[in-house]
């Protein structure tokens, strides 16, 4: 080997379209401060039930809330709030909390809101005013406004400042919240790592299809109907034994 001999490293400014993505990446990741790791969304009271026992029960169990939950309700949130005003993304945080059957859901799409708020301030997320932000972003996000918005509606606004497309800051929001799942389910029924590898792989295969469905959705056309959902968080709230506040 030459021990002379230099190495050049050429490097490349990124693009657009590279920022984005990786932003998307980063609010999408289980490691996000915003504590959705310690919720099941009634998973852990349907293992508990018996309704879930095994890989393929959980992954149906999984793909079915996807489709019938998440497409229809918060997921239409994020795609509407995306672009909204102030005022449609206060009227679309307002259904989101008169949508929450029970306590447990209710202080899960609140505290994550709270979270994923203060997560954004602390990393200046395309803050307009003070020192400039670690990234420069299209879109200000309005996190400056003293309105702690919900889950889906803090997820939107701060998608929305990435400059990705719409239908990509659903897909990412769906991605979190299938590895968030995912995790839930190895711990609950329990699984192992390759089973939950497994089982993000077919929500991986079914998020573009919920997705589609959720931009296919007028704003009165979303939905918010799951009482078997409901039925199990309410259990789970004095459910015995419990790794999970949902």
């Amino acid at each position: 080997m030459d021990l002379t001999s230099i190495t050049t490293i050429t490097t490349t400014t990124a693009t657009d379209t590279d920022a984005a993505l990786l932003r998307l990446i980063w609010l999408a990741s289980p490691a996000l401060p915003v504590g959705g790791f310690s919720y099941s969304e009634g998973l852990e009271a349907a293992v508990d039930a018996g309704l879930v026992h095994d890989e393929a029960s959980a992954g149906e169990w999984l793909a079915q809330q996807l489709h019938v939950s998440l497409a229809r309700g918060d997921l239409a949130v994020v795609v509407q709030a995306v672009n909204g005003d102030s005022a449609q993304r206060a009227r679309l945080d307002e259904w989101v909390r008169q949508t929450r059957e029970t306590s447990e859901m209710r202080q899960q799409t609140e505290q994550m809101g709270r979270s994923h708020r203060a997560w954004a301030e602390t990393v200046r997320w395309g803050s307009p005013s003070g020192s400039p932000p670690p990234y420069e972003f299209k879109h200000p996000v309005e996190f400056a406004c003293p309105v702690e918005y919900t889950y889906p509606v803090a997820f939107a606004i701060a998608g929305a400042a990435s400059g990705a497309p719409v239908r990509q800051i659903a897909l990412a929001y769906a991605f979190g919240w299938a590895e968030n799942m995912m995790q839930a389910a190895i711990k609950s029924v329990p699984l192992g790592q390759s089973a939950g590898q497994r089982i993000l792989a077919r929500l991986a295969g079914e998020i573009p299809a919920a997705v589609d469905h959720a931009l296919s959705l007028r704003e009165d056309e979303r939905q918010s109907f799951t009482p078997m959902l409901a039925i199990l968080s309410a259990r789970h709230e004095t459910q015995y034994s419990r790794l999970f506040r949902s």
